[in-house]
């Protein structure tokens, strides 16, 4: 099965986005497509800058790898309890969008800060690179991209 970026890029190499295709080669008649994704300094610029839009405070707790770094969304509900959105599995991502952003919740409904302040330190032990993004909002607006089920 091919996607619309192979036949674009069959078609011609010049109707691609730059900023996401950025090389294929012709592998035994297959064609490969290779797509670049977008940093995390800028994909978390971008996010602070959205909730900002919307009137929901938003900070950099702590920041990871500039290139790739993990991302995790911590949502404050203002009342002792959070929200927290981890990177959703690569098995959930669509191939005709590689670069997208998936994240999933922890657990199905708000936890106690302290137990998703576990959570974050358990991460960091496993990854010291990744990047923690905190949000406050009562409502528990999160403004990130979760995969369909």
């Amino acid at each position: 099965m091919r996607t619309a970026c192979e036949d674009k890029a069959e078609q011609s190499h010049v109707g691609l986005p730059t900023q996401l295709c950025v090389g294929w080669r012709d592998v035994s008649r297959e064609l490969i497509v290779r797509f670049m994704r977008l940093k995390s300094s800028i994909w978390v610029a971008a996010y602070l800058r959205r909730c900002q839009a919307e009137g929901v405070f938003g900070a950099v707790r702590r920041r990871g790898a500039e290139e790739a770094g993990a991302v995790f969304v911590k949502v404050s509900l203002l009342d002792g309890n959070a929200m927290l959105y981890v990177p959703a599995p690569q098995a959930v991502y669509e191939d005709g969008r590689p670069i997208d952003r998936f994240f999933v919740p922890a657990s199905p409904q708000a936890l106690p800060d302290q137990a998703v302040e576990e959570r974050l330190a358990k991460e960091i032990r496993f990854d010291p690179d990744a990047w923690i993004v905190e949000t406050e909002d009562r409502a528990g607006r999160h403004f990130l991209e979760l995969p369909r089920a």
